[in-house]
């Protein structure tokens, strides 16, 4: 029998550590990268999480143990970057972040990263110091996550929350209402715009409200996919209508 030889070289493929009751950001990512199958591919590994709050039992979703799992089960994909594809990190903390990156790539041996600490990388590499905040969550979680941005050098200018917590609503929330959250930030002037939650479906009026406000968007899918593909040394250029970040 030929023995068959794969070359690793020829397609990259993404592993995404998603909640459970995240419905948004398979089709969002998996669209990024459409047409693009012979060099990118995305694949999705599920753990439960159902609600955002900063009740114990939400909070105890994100224990390393789950994900690691989840983690482990992509590896038998044999993906070349891992990333939590989800925003945690926002109100328990960018360390709790980077340290599952690192008990991701030791348990793996693949590198990781997260939607949030994309987003540190995207702010950094664009000089972003100032944003506009847009989240579904409740207002204490809103507080964490400024706070958190603080901590890195990054001011919030305004901010909004829709004060939602069970993770299914958040996907349902229509165009038209995260329309008209943009507005309601975009009185005053920043340097980017901030999306945190990737179950909120923000991303299909990314271009259209950078038309209309003239900032970019830095949403947790837009940035998390971005980031993985510049770790697996693909050109993020390559995706097309979803955003300035890509053509930075």
């Amino acid at each position: 029998m030929q023995k068959v030889i794969f070359d690793k070289n020829e397609q990259k493929k993404i592993g995404m550590l998603t909640p459970s009751s995240n419905t948004t950001l398979e089709p969002i990512c998996s669209s990024m990268v459409e047409g693009l199958e012979k060099i990118v591919t995305m694949h999705y590994g599920r753990f439960r999480v159902t609600k955002i709050s900063l009740e114990q039992d939400a909070l105890s979703q994100f224990d390393d143990t789950p994900m690691l799992a989840a983690a482990d089960l992509l590896a038998d994909a044999d993906v070349d970057v891992i990333a939590w594809n989800g925003t945690s990190g926002g109100w328990l903390g960018f360390d709790v972040d980077r340290e599952l990156c690192r008990k991701i790539e030791e348990q793996t041996g693949i590198p990781a990263t997260t939607s949030m600490l994309s987003q540190l990388k995207a702010f950094a590499e664009h000089k972003v110091s100032k944003i506009h905040l847009i989240t579904p969550y409740t207002e204490d979680i809103n507080e964490l996550i400024i706070k958190e941005y603080k901590k890195c050098g990054i001011e919030v200018v305004n901010a909004v929350c829709l004060k939602q917590s069970v993770n299914r609503s958040f996907a349902l929330v229509p165009q038209e209402k995260i329309q008209e959250m943009f507005a309601e930030v975009c009185k005053d002037k920043a340097d980017g715009i901030s999306v945190v939650c990737t179950n909120f479906p923000a991303m299909w009026s990314v271009p259209a409200m950078e038309e209309k406000y003239k900032m970019t968007v830095y949403d947790t899918i837009n940035t998390v996919v971005w980031d993985a593909m510049k770790m697996a040394g693909i050109n993020p250029a390559l995706v097309q209508g979803w955003g300035e970040l890509f053509q930075k």
